[in-house]
């Protein structure tokens, strides 16, 4: 699951200077945070936050079974009274988007399937929903918004709008990820569009021979083949022989070998003189 793993990768990256580290772990608080303790699904979402605890000691991680409702383990750690409050909007740039980056450990996902991309983050409340709705905008990656009962969802559906996202938090592994599905879906849908077309005209090359060969047979039993013209009858009579036969085939047949244009040329007036034999019934549409 590409939002489990990308999580995953993200937990085990822990920022090497000490001011992003405490943005680290005050996004955590913040958008992972129910009631006074911080919750997760993720085992290892939740040993990052318990890492970047200075009193770590106090406050172990507590694993619960899955619920009915909850139907992944659910990872614990009470949250100390200090980041229980709404912390101040960092100052530094790497700071907002190490607090994206948590906001997407604790309550974001992502997926890729046949209906497309879908990256979103759940929140708890309106107060943290337009706090992260300015740090996304601030990072240059406005996302779009819903109310999904009583929480509130900023989301993206816009491949490249995700990508960059994913890369201002550092997730890399999970653009190309996502790149090698979109370079895959695109093949497989360009296969679809050539295979549908490829359907197509043979399926009207059919319809055509076949109005083709109703012309030429009402021809011989109506005025005889032999009365045609020498290449008019060359023409009828490979159409007859070769009803599968597109008309570039029928043309290398011919003798001496002629182009498709004039194929088409003679067939179409075949069509005119049914056309005139049956006083205009046969449209000179109905040979191409």
């Amino acid at each position: 699951m590409i939002s489990a793993d990308t999580k995953d990768a993200l937990a085990r990256e822990i920022p090497a200077s000490s001011h992003c580290r405490e943005a680290l772990l005050a996004g955590l608080a913040l958008y992972g945070g129910a009631r006074d303790e911080f919750v997760t699904h993720r085992n290892a979402v939740a040993r990052l936050f318990w890492s970047l605890l200075a009193e770590r000691k106090s406050y172990p991680i507590e694993s619960r079974a899955p619920t009915r409702l909850h139907r992944l383990p659910t990872f614990a750690v009470r949250l100390p009274a200090r980041l229980q409050e709404m912390p101040s909007k960092p100052v530094h740039k790497c700071d907002r988007l190490i607090e994206i980056r948590a906001a997407f450990l604790a309550c974001g996902s992502l997926a890729a399937g046949s209906h497309g991309y879908h990256l979103e983050f759940v929140l708890r409340d309106d107060e943290v929903a337009r706090r992260l709705k300015w740090m996304l905008r601030s990072a240059g990656v406005t996302a779009k918004e819903v109310r999904r009962k009583s929480r509130h969802v900023l989301y993206y559906k816009d491949f490249d709008a995700i990508a960059e996202l994913l890369t201002l938090v550092g997730a890399f592994a999970a653009v190309l990820q996502l790149e090698d599905v979109r370079a895959l879906r695109e093949t497989k849908n360009r296969i679809h569009r050539l295979v549908n077309t490829e359907a197509a005209n043979l399926e009207r090359s059919a319809q055509a021979a076949a109005a083709q060969r109703q012309v030429i047979e009402y021809l011989r039993s109506a005025y005889g083949l032999s009365r045609l013209t020498p290449a008019l009858r060359e023409v009828a009579d490979l159409r007859l022989k070769h009803p599968d036969e597109s008309l570039a085939e029928l043309g290398r047949r011919c003798n001496p070998p002629i182009p498709k244009p004039t194929v088409s040329s003679r067939l179409g007036a075949l069509s005119r003189l049914a056309g005139h034999l049956q006083g205009g019934q046969v449209s000179a549409k109905a040979v191409r």
